[in-house]
């Protein structure tokens, strides 16, 4: 059962995991109802996460509840302890939206929320990230998290985002990185779905990103910091809210 559950997880896209676990939700809740994990975003707690990853799966790493992921806790922690995010009024971009931040923000009276995306039939706006079709300075937060890395033109996308953020705004932009590459790996030759999955970690991915993620970053004008938000917990916390103590949190500023 728990190889045939692995390979479901494995297989079938979140975003029709995280609908078809809004439908189950009341039946999820009482087959993973637990005390040794806690998710911060539905302030459940659970007796296991799920294993989750193309190809080699991480352990504990999907929350049976909002099917979210460790670089998604550590995000809302983040939020919920160090801005105000929760408490002031904020006009926030949200691209391709994680579809459980999405049904939460949409809810909070103090944003003027907007999500944006080319293909998601769900979102506010259909917009190209290469174009955006807001005006300048529109945004106080922006969040764009996992896209950056299916853009060929990848500058271009992150120009876009800091030309409609306000001076004095900030943003979360996460994008799959190795900390122990330097320099970021990208092939445009390579676009084999299969080849890219073996080069880049995803079938429909076109880089890995080094460390240089934050200079490509700053050559679109962002100030950049390089957050290791998980370690600011214990290593039972760590574990208690799923969390991976090397992953990076990106954090822009439009000054």
């Amino acid at each position: 059962m728990k190889k045939v559950a692995k390979l479901l997880l494995n297989k079938i896209p979140r975003p029709m995991l995280i609908n078809l676990s809004i439908w189950a939700r009341p039946l999820i809740y009482r087959l993973f109802k637990g005390d040794r994990f806690v998710d911060p975003i539905d302030g459940r707690s659970y007796r296991k996460f799920l294993p989750y990853g193309y190809g080699k799966q991480r352990e504990n790493a999907l929350s049976p509840g909002t099917l979210s992921l460790e670089r998604h806790r550590q995000m809302w922690l983040y939020l919920q302890n160090e801005t105000d995010f929760f408490i002031k009024n904020h006009k926030v971009l949200h691209i391709a939206p994680e579809q459980e931040f999405l049904r939460k923000f949409k809810r909070m009276r103090n944003l003027d929320y907007i999500s944006a995306d080319l293909f998601s039939p769900i979102v506010d706006v259909k917009a190209d990230i290469l174009d955006l079709p807001f005006a300048d300075e529109s945004f106080d937060i922006i969040f764009c998290n996992h896209v950056l890395e299916h853009i060929v033109d990848d500058s271009r996308a992150m120009s876009e985002l800091y030309r409609v953020l306000k001076p004095g705004g900030w943003g979360i932009l996460q994008v799959p990185m190795k900390n122990a590459l330097e320099k970021t790996y990208e092939d445009f030759t390579i676009t084999d779905p299969k080849e890219r999955q073996k080069h880049f970690g995803q079938y429909d991915h076109v880089r890995w990103y080094g460390m240089d993620y934050f200079e490509r970053l700053q050559k679109a004008g962002f100030e950049t910091e390089a957050n290791f938000y998980s370690q600011q917990f214990s290593d039972e916390e760590i574990e208690r809210y799923g969390l991976r103590k090397n992953e990076i949190l990106p954090i822009v500023y439009k000054r």
